[in-house]
């Protein structure tokens, strides 16, 4: 050890591990009672807003920044429209990982679920409290979708490979699965994901998950403006 003694530095990725930056799609697009969005193989498929889509700008000019290696969606048109400014400003091609579709919720698919929580129902009150999805009729298992969400993880670390960093535009009950997953936390710990945020997860090659950073959202400015 020298005199001066060891200082501390910034995290560097260690070779074996791979570094997935989950980046939760820009706001779609509302939800109007009565006009349910259109689904994709069950799943609420609705484009993004107006916002979405300079929140999706405002990202893509964030993580352009730095070296990354593959570029991943869940499929469904909001995380395509907001991986689509990072794509053209890398040149990485997006590659689709179905299993990072968001949550299954059942009889309340087509912006039903936003539209009771914002009504305060009850029932979508139960979903938080409980912190359980599978509360909503007909909605995804705990287990089901734990398992999915892994699965999903998994094949994104597979196909970037050790020593190297992947976006994933995926949906904000996926990625508070994944946070619950590397943190061991409460079930919904980490629910509260914003539009475009970016959250950073690292797995090790002996097959441990690091949370390294939640939520960041300095990229797209005052949300009151």
């Amino acid at each position: 050890m020298s005199e001066e003694g060891v200082p501390q530095r910034r995290f560097v990725l260690p070779a074996d591990a791979t570094e997935v930056i989950l980046l939760r799609h820009g706001a779609s697009i509302a939800a109007i009672a009565g006009e349910p969005f259109p689904l994709l193989d069950g799943h609420d498929d609705p484009p993004l807003a107006p916002a979405g889509e300079a929140q999706a700008l405002r990202a893509a000019a964030r993580l352009s920044e730095e070296r990354l290696d593959r570029l991943f969606v869940s499929g469904l048109t909001r995380t395509v429209q907001t991986a689509a400014p990072l794509a053209a400003k890398t040149g990485l091609q997006p590659e689709v990982v179905g299993d990072l579709r968001e949550v299954m919720l059942g009889d309340w698919q087509g912006g039903e679920f936003r539209i009771r929580m914002a009504a305060g129902d009850p029932l979508a009150v139960r979903v938080l409290t409980e912190e359980r999805w599978d509360v909503i009729p007909n909605a995804e298992p705990a287990d089901a979708f734990s398992d999915r969400v892994r699965a999903g993880m998994q094949a994104v670390v597979t196909a970037t490979g050790p020593g190297r960093t992947a976006v994933a535009v995926a949906h904000g009950g996926v990625i508070a699965e994944a946070c619950r997953q590397a943190t061991a936390s409460r079930p919904f710990a980490f629910v509260h994901v914003d539009n475009c945020s970016i959250t950073r997860i690292v797995v090790f090659g002996d097959g441990r998950w690091l949370l390294r950073t939640f939520n960041e959202t300095g990229h797209l400015g005052d949300p009151a403006k």
